[in-house]
């Protein structure tokens, strides 16, 4: 396919402030000077328990490629950044810093860094937009995926939202997402091509107006497809034209040519009525193999509603709802300074807010997660400073970081390092593995949370606290700034 548009470089999808700041980085003489960032968010989405890490693939490869040809250097010149030392810096970039980051289906809380990164502040600077919004959105995705799937308990969830989402990247990044997620497969042929997911399909409605009548249209579909067609049979009446005919067609054509049918969907009407119909009379025709497939803006409250009233469905297609995450379109995640170094040494850095919700933890930081060996469960997670080394042949003193008086003390535990290394001087170093080995990996690692914290509603609060040595740097420059500005 030949392309006569101007295809724009990926690297300046960033906002302008990034440049600037970085042009006056670079006139101050400040562009080696190495810097920490932490990208985290502070709420979980649709108020849920946890959310699944994604996007980290992507990431990397921005990361490791980022540069600038000379049409983004005229376009810098044309909006004011015309220092001719700067733009030949620009023409010359390369990201030479260090990332590390929890690795794609993690299930991860607010306020824990998912990606580090430490570079020379004006390389750590530039990569801030396409950070945030590579990993905000798959992220957001594979969340509301997993609610989702952890909603129908077991019945399987296909993404159909193509069509309904913001964009051809947000479609195709949404679907891959959504497998992460636990989805077993997408509708969109571009993600299936891309990444390997399984495709998914039925028909339109449009197929069956188009002939003169119901029957005919399935049957001609069958003799195309008569071992994997699927029969949308609600476009005149559901259970009086639409069942019936498919059932004549599975007799008249799909059984004589040696398959079996493999299923019907339902789109429209009381999904949970016509499922428990439609899988009476499948049955006593002899097709209780046949599945039944449900979509019609399908959302993880109509997934509880349906099962708690017998609904007899074999598969969900979710479009809109998940795709776009409907009800808490944004994960919200930031990109922070928290520390810098100065003559070698790491100085924290932290941002002070009336909103408590927006101080900052400083410094540079790992990640531990806590399992209690017993029963292989996560207890909490641990932010501590990166030279601190959890002992796990020592009981060990965990506590609320705003609540102080609630401790506790931990036995029998694994700590495990949740943040690794991906790009080292800029090359990257964390081998890629197929969306099947992260959605494997998501899967054992959500059943390492306790079930309380997976609730659809009102889940039960996962612990993410700081080491003493960590909470008391935070408290000193808590004391330290919280005057300024009064």
């Amino acid at each position: 396919m030949k392309h006569n548009f101007y295809e724009a470089n990926q690297a300046m999808l960033m906002d302008f402030y990034e440049m600037t700041m970085s042009n006056g980085y670079f006139q101050h003489g400040m562009k080696d000077q190495i810097v920490y960032f932490d990208m985290f968010y502070r709420t979980n989405p649709d108020d849920g328990g946890l959310a699944i890490f994604a996007g980290l693939e992507q990431l990397i490869n921005y990361i490791v490629d980022i540069e600038f040809d000379e049409r983004d250097i005229e376009y810098l010149r044309s909006v004011g950044i015309d220092d001719e030392e700067f733009l030949d810096y620009i023409r010359n970039f390369k990201f030479t810093g260090d990332v590390w980051a929890v690795e794609e289906g993690t299930p991860v809380f607010p306020r824990e860094p998912l990606v580090v990164v430490k570079a020379p502040v004006i390389e750590a600077q530039l990569i801030e937009t396409m950070l945030l919004l590579t990993v905000n959105h798959q992220t957001l995705i594979a969340s509301k995926a997993n609610r989702m799937v952890r909603a129908a308990q077991g019945i399987p969830i296909v993404e159909f939202g193509a069509r309904r989402a913001q964009g051809k990247d947000a479609a195709t990044k949404g679907a891959r997402a959504s497998y992460i997620g636990g989805c077993i497969g997408t509708s969109n042929m571009l993600a299936s091509q891309r990444y390997g997911i399984p495709v998914y399909g039925t028909m339109a409605h449009s197929w069956i107006q188009l002939f003169d009548d119901e029957y005919e249209a399935f049957r001609l579909y069958a003799e195309v497809y008569p071992a994997t067609g699927s029969f949308l049979v609600d476009t005149y009446n559901t259970l009086k034209s639409g069942i019936p005919n498919a059932i004549k067609v599975f007799n008249e054509v799909i059984l004589p040519k040696g398959h079996k049918p493999m299923s019907i969907r339902l789109d429209s009407g009381d999904l949970a009525y016509l499922s428990k119909e439609a899988r009476k009379m499948l049955d006593e025709a002899g097709f209780d193999y046949v599945k039944i497939m449900a979509s019609n803006s399908i959302k993880e409250s109509t997934i509880q509603q349906l099962r708690d009233q017998g609904a007899v469905i074999d598969i969900f297609g979710v479009g809109e709802n998940l795709i776009t995450s409907s009800s808490d379109a944004v994960l919200g995640g930031v990109y922070k300074l928290v520390a810098a170094e100065e003559d070698g040494e790491i100085i924290p850095k932290i941002k002070v807010s009336e909103n408590v919700e927006k101080i900052t933890v400083p410094g540079f930081k790992k990640l531990y997660r806590f399992y209690d060996k017993a029963s292989g469960k996560a207890l909490a997670d641990l932010l501590t400073l990166h030279d601190e080394v959890i002992d796990e042949s020592k009981p060990y003193e965990l506590f609320d970081p705003v609540f102080t008086w609630k401790r506790t003390i931990v036995e029998n535990f694994e700590a495990k390092e949740l943040l690794v290394p991906v790009i080292v001087s800029g090359e990257r170093v964390y081998e890629e593995k197929s969306l099947d080995e992260i959605q494997q990996y998501r899967e054992s690692e959500e059943r390492r949370i306790w079930d309380g914290v997976k609730r659809i509603v009102n889940p039960h609060r996962y612990f993410v606290d700081l080491s003493q040595k960590l909470w008391d740097m935070q408290d000193q420059l808590l004391k330290k700034y919280s005057h300024r500005g009064r």
